[in-house]
């Protein structure tokens, strides 16, 4: 739809803070008879995929409708990939949020709906399998017409497209988006799912060039590091929240009993937005590892943590898991990280209000609620995992440099995925830091 100017002020200020907001009417040019339809628009927020802008057309002369969602957050920092097996005519009703940079997949068909192809949608499975099939049969009567082989041959595809939806075999579906902003509804939070993996990824410079983004200028090599460890360094960004110009502070920072990190925080004078994240500041080690906590004493929430993006937290007496990336890298206290979880798995999740809600998917994001509270009060004996495959997160030792009996670290060999994830299988160090004359 193309938005007709609004010279008038009659599209009033949306808010995606604001609950009670109703949708913006804006009259419209219809692309399919021209005339004047209308267009509602609504601004609201979906945890895990920030803001974004739904729209509905509809056209009271020729009743042509379309629906379309497009992101009004950043783009995120990496691309993140969604593949999920589908077993079962339940996996269909997932909630799927998929923007117009993503590409998804069916590789049992051979079947790929590229990049760029489609408009953002908010959807379910079984919505995008329908979206596919409509956007197939559009011009099979041109085609039945031109080129009948071809146009039996995409009937036979189609129909094959549309058995999927009665699962009688089980299928893959992935969803790849550069940007990240894609999202497939987890039916089983806080709990792990099994048919779903997540895996996050850095894009490539073509990647990039397709969203639009600059690339970056190389670093000069021989950059001081004294500089920045008795230095804050300071430099310009916008707000991931309101977009507004805002300032970032970077130092390096010395752990105690562990290695330098990088810690970079952002505050924002317009919305009062702030963020901390974490970077290693060395390499991936050799080894992954894994630090297991028993909980004694409330005082344990006070322990210093270091959690790198490559690190998943479990707590298994919850069958809760957090994978990689999921909060990014942070340096907290072990209380701030449960507060992190509960307020990303609970208070953020969208799918325990409004349409969306079930009364049993509720009750136990709830319940889950109820029980981080209790962890944080000292009132639950449980376990808290951290697994980081490159080696790269801390908890403190309170009883350093003595080994702490409630704390047991192990290292481990990364498998084959680990190492896929990690980007360490296509890395070549043959020859690497050698002088050429």
């Amino acid at each position: 739809t193309t938005s007709s100017c609004d010279p008038g002020g009659t599209m009033s200020d949306i808010d995606a803070e604001d609950e009670d907001a109703q949708p913006t009417e804006v009259e419209s040019l219809c692309m399919n008879c021209y005339e004047n339809g209308k267009t509602r628009l609504l601004l609201t927020r979906i945890p895990f995929f920030r803001e974004i802008i739904i729209s509905s057309f509809t056209c009271h002369h020729c009743h042509w409708t379309n629906t379309e969602i497009q992101s009004a957050g950043r783009i995120q920092e990496q691309g993140v990939s969604y593949t999920l097996r589908i077993k079962s005519k339940q996996d269909m009703n997932r909630e799927v949020v998929k923007t117009d940079s993503a590409t998804t997949r069916i590789p049992e068909l051979d079947f790929e709906i590229p990049a760029f192809t489609q408009k953002g949608s908010l959807s379910t499975i079984e919505g995008l399998l329908d979206r596919a099939v409509a956007g197939l049969e559009q011009d099979q009567p041109i085609r039945r017409a031109t080129d009948p082989d071809v146009a039996d041959k995409i009937d036979q595809f189609i129909q094959r497209l549309k058995k999927l939806k009665d699962v009688e075999e089980e299928f893959t579906l992935i969803i790849d988006d550069p940007s990240g902003n894609s999202f497939v509804e987890n039916p089983f939070a806080p709990q792990k799912d099994q048919s779903l993996s997540v895996t996050p990824y850095k894009r490539t410079k073509e990647q990039n060039a397709a969203l639009g983004i600059q690339p970056e200028p190389d670093e000069k090599p021989g950059s001081d590091l004294e500089t920045m460890r008795n230095e804050v360094l300071v430099f310009n960004t916008n707000c991931p929240e309101c977009n507004a110009p805002a300032s970032t502070n970077m130092k390096l920072v010395q752990i105690p009993h562990f290695k330098e990190v990088i810690i970079m925080a952002t505050n924002c004078d317009s919305c009062g937005h702030r963020t901390n994240e974490v970077k290693s500041g060395g390499a991936t080690e050799e080894m992954g590892t894994r630090i297991t906590l028993h909980l004694t004493d409330v005082s344990d929430m006070s322990r210093d943590l270091l959690k790198s993006e490559t690190c998943s937290v479990l707590i298994p007496e919850l069958e809760f898991e957090l994978g990689m990336a999921a909060l990014g890298g942070k340096f907290t206290t072990l209380e701030g990280l449960l507060k992190d979880i509960k307020e990303l798995v609970v208070m953020k999740n969208p799918f325990i209000c409004g349409d969306s809600s079930t009364t049993d998917t509720s009750e136990k994001l709830e319940l889950f609620g109820k029980k981080i509270d209790k962890i944080m009060a000292g009132e639950m004996d449980v376990h808290i995992v951290l697994d980081d495959p490159a080696g790269n997160s801390y908890l403190q030792n309170v009883y350093a440099p003595d080994p702490d009996p409630e704390m047991k670290i192990e290292q481990y060999t990364r498998t084959f995925e680990q190492n896929e994830d990690l980007g360490l299988n296509d890395m070549k160090t043959d020859g690497y830091g050698e002088v050429q004359n």
